[in-house]
């Protein structure tokens, strides 16, 4: 194909090959920019092998010498060859269609390689028998091989729909195969050569533009990219901020228009079960849409979809927080914050607020009769009653178990609010309950603007008014001046209470528990004293308090603490109350070891009221657990409960402590009986006992005759801060002969020779005693 060519024609080759070098480049960037796809690859590997092709037809025109040219004349055709096998997956790649691809390229691979085993025979001496030229030969298959292609390139191009950009890389393909065949039919003439030379050029400025083309694309695609990504994290950051899942879907679809540059999107966002949401962003002609573009349509759509997904979860929270799930209406929390409000509001209106604290009698009683399906359909039954009476100025709410409010703003005058009480009672009991109950107990409280806004405040004071209003089973109270000035005197001892549990004015008195037989003390029970202001202030006035406020637990720490320092002092066991309270806290055990402070456990009673025991579910194994260390355990007001005879073996029990109410009348037949049955009981099951109550010679006797071994009790020994000792008897002499007479029988194998003294208390050691009167 190549021929004696003039000068410039050489120089004219070499740059063609240095511009194909050039256009090598620009497809590198191509590949690089389009990550490696199939298409800039081919077009990267044939720009490379025309450049070749093109710069040995320029070495061909100043080389020197025949086997040299022969050689070079022997590459390019080579090189030829190779530029057709390439074009064969290239069309596969840009047209995305044509046949199976494999076959073809066999085919033209191994006419490549007939075709050099020709051409190497053609070297042979042209005279030596038997040896073809093969030359002619070599230039057919050439020839071969471009059909070969140009049926491949027809075939796949032939049913695809070419656009500009193909047309013209079809139209510059034609081109270069023109000067190639007129190059291999001129060839030795300086045309031929020149043709042959530069006939990849057409294709290589086709492939040029193609290359420029798709990089400029691709510099679009990833500017579009990041457009997208930058619309994606807007509207990802403004879902955080926004609370309407149409705003923010106008916003994705006002995205997708001006990313994608098309005004036709639109959006839809459908609900789904169980609060699922489904976002569709569609333009009109979706297949137009690269796989980028709707890739970026979908997350779009995700993202407000999600978005509205956690808007509602959010809501649905927010409003369960307020709300009561059972009847739907608003709960504690939702009721301090309108109380609140309603209340600042009155403040600046000088308007009156109510609240009628209403509460259901009887509703334990349905739960336990006919189960809580029963008293859960109560309280809805209740919820749908009150609701009537909401309006613009009335809020009913569920405080918690069967307590209800209704709140009323701008409230008339007291009388009126007595007469709605009584009318939410009555209507209760018309449309709800039955004849026998249950029934709504109300209770009312008025909120003035001269009066602090203090919404905790108010809903206490409707309380208290709830809880004598059912205390007197009246049905409803209005809190007024007698209920305030309650109400301030629990709060001032509740007040004074902390204080002084603070201030560590809770102090330990001591009662002697005695021997009935001797009056010898035999141990001490620690009761809780409060010092006030030089006063003394008895347990009946202020335990409840301290039961209902939790300040028991300090107080019983303190008492521990006490009995064990009256332990060291006196040499004497000591019993401690340990209440309900204590035992419901997680850390009782660690507690109490710490309050004993490592002392011997043998010389601790707790007593614990039976009740107590039979209705914690914590005090079994906490009471085990210190009988385990060697504590006795007391069951306190023994006969009161409800404890079963076939249950008390079962209890960690060493001591019954008979209750006063049968000691007051154990000197008689109805009290004797179940001092006798509790003593046969301890005797069975290997218990102690002690009478608590004793206040005369005549109880004590009547406990010595019926066996009850220990006693406790005024008559005995009163409370107080030092020790108990045996000390003169502060009674007239007639008087001392007459119990002595009256205990002596029951003694037996013993001979009383002298009075028993009574006690006195000692503070300190023994030898600083002072007699006080019990």
């Amino acid at each position: 194909m190549l021929g004696d060519v003039p000068l410039w024609t050489t120089v004219l080759q070499f740059l063609a090959a240095g511009l194909i070098v050039g256009f090598c480049v620009l497809q590198w960037v191509w590949w690089r920019g389009a990550l490696r796809s199939d298409g800039s690859s081919w077009a990267l590997a044939l720009s490379v092998a025309m450049a070749g092709m093109v710069l040995v037809a320029g070495l061909h025109g100043i080389a020197v010498g025949a086997e040299l040219r022969e050689a070079l004349s022997f590459l390019h055709g080579q090189l030829v060859g190779v530029v057709a096998l390439l074009c064969l997956p290239a069309t596969r790649a840009f047209g995305r269609t044509g046949p199976r691809l494999r076959p073809w390229v066999v085919t033209a691979a191994v006419l490549l390689a007939v075709r050099t085993v020709l051409w190497f025979l053609a070297f042979g001496p042209v005279d030596a028998p038997g040896v073809p030229t093969g030359r002619p030969v070599a230039v057919a298959l050439l020839f071969l091989v471009l059909a070969l292609v140009v049926g491949y390139v027809v075939m796949a191009l032939g049913a695809v729909r070419l656009n500009a950009l193909g047309v013209l890389l079809v139209v510059a393909a034609a081109g270069s195969l023109t000067m190639l065949t007129a190059g291999i039919l001129l060839g030795g003439q300086p045309l031929g050569a020149l043709l042959a030379g530069l006939w990849p050029l057409p294709l290589a400025v086709g492939l040029e533009s193609l290359a420029s083309v798709r990089l400029r694309r691709s510099q679009q695609t990833a500017r579009r990219r990041e457009l997208m990504r930058d619309a994606l994290a807007q509207v990802t950051n403004n879902a955080w901020f926004h609370r309407d899942p149409d705003a923010l879907l106008v916003q994705a679809r006002d995205a997708a228009r001006e990313v994608l540059e098309d005004p036709t999107i639109e959006g839809s966002l459908r609900p789904l079960q169980r609060d699922r949401f489904v976002v569709d962003l569609f333009p009109e002609a979706p297949d137009r849409l690269a796989p980028h573009e709707r890739t970026f349509l979908i997350d779009l759509g995700l993202v407000v979809s999600s978005a509205a997904e956690r808007y509602t979860l959010t809501e649905r929270l927010s409003r369960a927080a307020v709300t009561d799930t059972l009847t739907g209406l608003p709960n504690r929390r939702a009721v301090d914050t309108h109380l609140l409000e309603v209340l600042e509001r009155a403040a600046v209106e000088r308007t009156r607020v109510t609240v009628v604290y209403c509460d259901i009698d009887g509703f334990k009683d349905v739960n336990d009769r006919e189960g809580h399906a029963a008293g859960d359909e109560l309280l809805r039954r209740t919820a749908d009653y009150l609701r009537t009476w909401v309006d613009d100025d009335t809020y009913v709410a569920r405080l918690a178990g069967d307590e209800f409010a209704v709140i009323v703003a701008r409230a008339p005058g007291d009388e009126e609010l007595a007469d709605l009480a009584r009318r939410v009672r009555s209507g209760f009991g018309a449309r709800v309950g039955t004849v026998v109950g249950p029934r709504l107990t109300c209770g009312v409280a008025t909120w003035n603007p001269s009066d602090v806004v203090d919404a905790d405040t108010l809903l206490r004071h409707a309380d208290a008014a709830m809880l004598e209003a059912k205390r007197t089973a009246s049905g409803h109270r209005v809190f007024d001046p007698a209920l305030r000035a309650r109400a301030e005197d629990a709060r001032r001892l509740r007040s004074a209470l902390e204080r002084a549990v603070e201030e560590d004015r809770i102090t330990a008195y001591f009662q002697p528990i005695v021997d009935t037989r001797t009056l010898e003390v035999v141990g001490l029970e620690a009761l809780a004293r409060w010092q006030e202001d030089g006063h003394l202030v008895l347990p009946e006035h202020w335990l409840a308090l301290a039961e209902q406020t939790g300040l028991i637990v300090p107080i019983g720490r303190s008492m521990i603490r006490q009995a064990r320092r009256a332990l060291d002092r006196h040499h004497m066991p000591v019993a401690v109350n340990l209440s309900a309270r204590e035992l419901h806290e997680q850390d009782v055990l660690e507690r109490i070891d710490t309050a004993w402070s490592g002392g011997p456990w043998e010389h601790l009673t707790i007593e614990i009221t039976e009740s107590t025991m039979l209705r914690t579910s914590s005090a079994v194994p906490v009471l085990s657990e210190l009988r385990a260390r060697g504590a006795r355990i007391a069951l306190d007001d023994f006969g009161t409960g409800f404890s079963s005879l076939a249950r008390l073996a079962r209890l960690p029990v060493d001591v019954l402590k008979i209750d006063r109410s049968f000691v007051r009348e154990v000197r008689t037949p109805r009290g004797a009986g179940p001092v006798r049955a509790i003593v046969a009981l301890a005797e069975h099951h290997g218990l102690d006992v002690v009478a608590e109550g004793v206040e005369s010679a005549g109880d004590l006797q009547a406990l010595v005759e019926l066996g009850v071994p220990q006693a406790q009790g005024n008559f005995v020994g009163r409370p107080a801060p030092g020790l108990p000792v045996r000390g003169a008897r502060p009674l007239p002499r007639p008087a001392a002969d007459e119990l002595v007479r009256r205990v002596e029988p029951h003694l037996p194998g013993r001979r009383v020779r002298t009075v028993p003294r009574p006690l006195r208390m000692m503070q300190g050691a023994l030898g600083d005693a002072t007699p006080e009167h019990l």
